[in-house]
This record gives C-alpha cells, sequence and structure tokens, in this order.
C-alpha cells in the first residue's frame, strides 16, 4: 500500500511540480518530467470571468435533448433533483430556515457551471462532452433557472457576460492567499 501511494504521490509531484519527476528519476530511477502538452490536458480551469472559456457555442434547444440523455437520468426530467443534486429553483431560499441552493439560487458565475459540467459531468463518464454540449447544457441549466430565454445561444463572451443572481451574496476572503476580489 505504501509504495502505491508513493507512485500517486510522484504523479501528482510530476503534474504539479515540472522538475519533481526530474529529481525523482535522478534520484530513484523512475518517472519523467511532464510535457506540455501533457500539462495543457490538466489545465481546463475556467475563470469566474469567463477567462479560458474554450471555443463553440450552444443552445437552450440542443441542451435540452443533450440534458435528456446524459444529464436526467441523475438530476430530472427537469432539474428538479433525483439521484443527483436538485438543480432548478430556490430562488428567494438562502435566507431561509431550509436553504435551497441551486444553479439559480446560489452559484455566483455562470462560468462556475461551465467549468464543472465540462470537468465532472455526466459522472459516469466524465469530460465526455464535447465544448458545444457543455454549452448547450449550461443554457439550458440557466434558461430553466430564468437567467437566460429560452432562445438563447452561449458561447464564450456571452456567457462570461452573465450575472447570477446570488453573485453578491458570498463575501470576500480576507486570507492573503485567496484571490477572489
Amino acid at each position: 500500500m505504501r509504495r502505491r501511494n508513493f507512485g500517486v504521490a510522484l504523479l501528482a509531484a510530476a503534474i504539479v511540480i515540472p522538475g519533481a519527476a526530474t529529481q525523482a528519476a535522478e534520484r530513484y530511477g523512475i518517472g519523467r518530467a511532464a510535457t506540455p502538452a501533457e500539462i495543457a490536458g490538466w489545465d481546463i480551469d475556467i475563470g469566474r470571468d469567463g477567462a479560458n472559456l474554450p471555443p463553440g457555442s450552444g443552445s437552450v434547444a440542443r441542451g435540452r435533448i443533450v440534458f435528456g440523455e446524459q444529464c436526467a437520468s441523475c438530476h430530472g426530467d427537469s432539474g428538479q433533483g433525483g439521484v443527483g443534486d436538485r438543480l432548478v429553483g430556490g430562488q428567494g431560499t438562502l435566507a431561509s430556515p431550509k436553504p435551497i441552493r441551486t444553479i439559480g439560487s446560489y452559484w455566483p458565475y455562470a462560468s462556475t457551471l461551465f467549468d464543472y459540467v465540462r470537468r465532472a459531468m455526466p459522472q459516469n463518464a466524465p469530460q465526455s462532452l464535447s465544448n458545444e454540449d457543455v454549452y448547450a447544457v449550461s443554457a439550458y441549466l440557466l434558461s430553466l433557472n430564468g437567467i437566460v430565454p429560452d432562445n438563447a445561444v452561449l458561447d464564450a463572451r456571452s456567457l462570461g457576460a452573465i450575472k447570477m443572481p446570488n453573485r453578491d451574496g458570498f463575501v470576500a476572503d480576507p486570507r492573503p492567499d485567496v484571490h477572489n476580489h
């Protein structure tokens, strides 16, 4: 078990610390430095302002289809929840004794929705959706929450410009290592 944990730690270091694999290879005779292409494959985060959103676009209509095929079995036919979390509704409940935290009531940035769907959904096949399908599912979910119209088509520019209802509902973190202003 210890040997397996060491291998996982070494792989993580190779991805996170560029020189670590080279040092490990010299010291232990194993591993190699990650290539820029390998690092780029993992560097898919999206900024809250939409920075790093990929090319592509998707419509609410297409999102309805993709959601039905890829998401509804866990999240319900219209995002009402099921095995997976509820995604729709809850506006105005955050200050209540039973807040309903959904995309439309809680999430501060639309870009976070895109990032999460692209990175982690569907749960049985994460990162399997095309950028166009992720834009479409994002458009559909934002439409269900009343944030964009039913005929919306989202791309990097329009998704990054969406002001979510709870954007100002979070408190700034004063720690110097957290950049959230």
